[in-house]
């Protein structure tokens, strides 16, 4: 078996939350919610999860570019673009549609993170 390579992007771990208002509704079940949203990188998310190994393999590897795609507002991307933001590495995302004339939420954040943005 490959050992896989992980470097830390969040701050973990992250809480637990007990959601009273929804197991009083439901009379049962005691319900929690996982708060990925506080992981920390780029406005929080799961997806930093699995960048900790893409990026630490990338890492070991010595590569020093990142290239991802998704949708205009991808969180996948967002992440990728801090991430490689914390480690030196350019990245380049590959984004559905046309450029937009103005930038914002996600794809904002995209080009402030450093990210070489590539519509398709």
């Amino acid at each position: 078996m490959i050992p896989f390579k992980r470097i830390s992007l969040g701050f973990y771990p992250t809480p637990l939350v007990k959601l009273e208002s929804l197991t009083k509704l439901l009379a049962g079940p005691e319900i929690y919610i996982k708060r990925d949203d506080l992981t920390g990188l780029a406005f929080g998310g799961n997806k930093t999860r699995k960048l900790e190994y893409l990026l630490g393999d990338a890492v070991a590897k010595g590569c020093d570019v990142l290239i991802t795609g998704g949708a205009q507002q991808s969180n996948h991307c967002r992440q990728t673009a801090a991430a490689a933001a914390q480690y030196g590495l350019q990245c380049h995302l590959v984004l559905g549609g046309h450029q937009p004339d103005e930038f914002n939420g996600n794809l904002l954040l995209d080009k402030l993170l450093g990210a070489h943005l590539h519509f398709c």
